[in-house]
């Protein structure tokens, strides 16, 4: 599932190709043709995200609201005005491609800005003067009131990528003997934390994911939500999850590392730990989800 990262580079993406202008809304699958006719014509007045989940703000007073689940993509194309990448969201395979959407191997395409007929699993289709996004395989795709906005943020945590309060986070979490890694994962606790991020910075906190959440402490508890801020960032900037530090992945910089120098334990059981050097990386589950840890650093 992509986590909080690609939710706020999608709708950076959003907003710079889209913001400020009217666009033409369509549902190709059916499945959300009521939701598409209130939102053609209108204009897009602000992409965001909160957690795991894009909103975009149309006039009219009406939010487009989508969760991209383990299926989700937001796919783009356009002319040679339209610079986007050309998918971001899962699955995996498709990935974020930073290259222009209109360009191939034979340059711009002049034509690009005609979107081609759309797939059969296309949910909703975003049309512009300059170009377009598809949106397939969202777990939720909806069109929400003002009201209705609200009561979907107020089940969220804090999000660390829009500079939000921690106080909610430490204040639930320090109060609860549920392992800290079941914690992190919870939306309600604290938003766009995934299963990459939870491994990782766990890790480089050297604390055990079973250990329950209030034995930190407010100064344990504040500097895995500082960090996991940090490490959001740097996949936004990125447009991948890195989180191994400079002096784990010598002479390779964070833009060159991903994948095989960018973390220290997800997905890398069997093979060594890139700090205590022993071959301790396991995998086991966690509350239905797949868990990651050094048995030697995390302890």
């Amino acid at each position: 599932m992509p986590e909080g990262h690609s939710l706020h580079r999608l709708a950076r993406q959003v907003q710079d190709v889209f913001g400020g202008q009217a666009l033409r809304a369509s549902s190709p699958q059916g499945r959300f043709a009521d939701g598409a006719a209130l939102l053609d014509g209108q204009v897009l007045e602000r992409a965001w995200a909160h957690g795991k989940h894009f909103f975009a703000d149309f006039s009219g007073g009406l939010t487009l609201n989508v969760h991209l689940g383990l299926y989700g993509a937001f796919s783009f194309g356009g002319d040679e005005s339209f610079a986007a990448a050309s998918s971001i969201g899962a699955p995996r395979r498709i990935g974020e491609r930073e290259l222009p959407s209109a360009v191939d191997d034979d340059g711009p395409s002049p034509s690009a800005a005609v979107p081609p007929p759309p797939a059969a699993t296309v949910r909703l289709r975003l049309v512009s003067a300059h170009g377009w996004a598809d949106l397939i395989g969202a777990s939720t795709c909806r069109v929400l009131t003002p009201a209705e906005v609200l009561q979907v943020t107020a089940k969220l945590g804090p999000d660390p990528l829009n500079d939000d309060d921690p106080a909610p986070f430490l204040l639930r979490a320090g109060k609860t003997r549920r392992p800290i890694g079941v914690v992190l994962m919870d939306q309600a606790m604290v938003g766009g934390i995934g299963n990459i991020y939870r491994a990782e910075s766990l890790f480089r906190a050297g604390v055990d994911p079973w250990r329950p959440a209030k034995d930190l402490g407010e100064e344990g508890l504040r500097a895995l939500y500082e960090d996991n801020r940090r490490l959001l960032r740097a996949g936004v900037r990125l447009g991948r999850i890195v989180t191994t530090r400079q002096e784990h992945r010598p002479g390779v910089t964070a833009e060159q590392a991903w994948p095989e120098h960018a973390n220290y334990v997800y997905q890398r059981q069997g093979q060594p730990c890139l700090v205590c050097g022993e071959d301790e990386i396991v995998a086991e589950d966690m509350a239905s989800r797949r868990l990651y840890r050094c048995m030697v650093c995390q302890t």
